[in-house]
């Protein structure tokens, strides 16, 4: 699974003219999910990124987690996330997960993350064409790939 995990003050996801969902202060993750990714991907990432200590303290010093802050965390599936751009001008998508597999793992995703926050993240809505509005705070962008633990 890999994450672009954006800080923000508010955000919002529009599809068909409908709003459907929004948040204030918190995060927008945009997910994208590969086939080899499994429930373990899934555990660690979202360990991760409720524990991600990116929100200032009262001494101004990223030290909080939006767990800490009370924040909310919006999701949003996002495939291109695994584009290839090695050959040509055209992204290849080899490696993103088939619908069959990425559905499963974007709602078990979603609903580990409300879990560990203790209410309701809101999310986009897997393969629909969204329109998602944000205000990045700071601007603060942290992008973790559940491959590469170690960095």
């Amino acid at each position: 699974m890999r994450t672009v995990i954006q800080r923000v003050s508010r955000a919002s996801v529009t599809i068909s003219n409908q709003k459907k969902a929004e948040t204030g202060q918190g995060l927008l993750v945009l997910v994208g999910i590969e086939e080899a990714d499994d429930d373990t991907d899934i555990e660690w990432l979202c360990n991760k990124i409720i524990q991600l200590r990116i929100f200032n303290d009262s001494n101004g010093i990223m030290n909080l987690s939006v767990a800490d802050t009370g924040g909310s965390i919006m999701v949003i599936s996002q495939f291109t996330l695994h584009a290839k751009t090695k050959k040509g001008n055209r992204p290849s998508y080899i490696k993103a997960a088939t619908p069959g597999i990425a559905i499963p793992l974007y709602n078990r995703f979603v609903a580990r993350l409300t879990e560990l926050l203790g209410k309701p993240v809101g999310s986009g809505e897997f393969g629909a064409m969204m329109a998602v509005e944000l205000v990045n705070d700071g601007p603060v962008t942290i992008i973790i790939d559940t491959k590469n633990k170690e960095l």
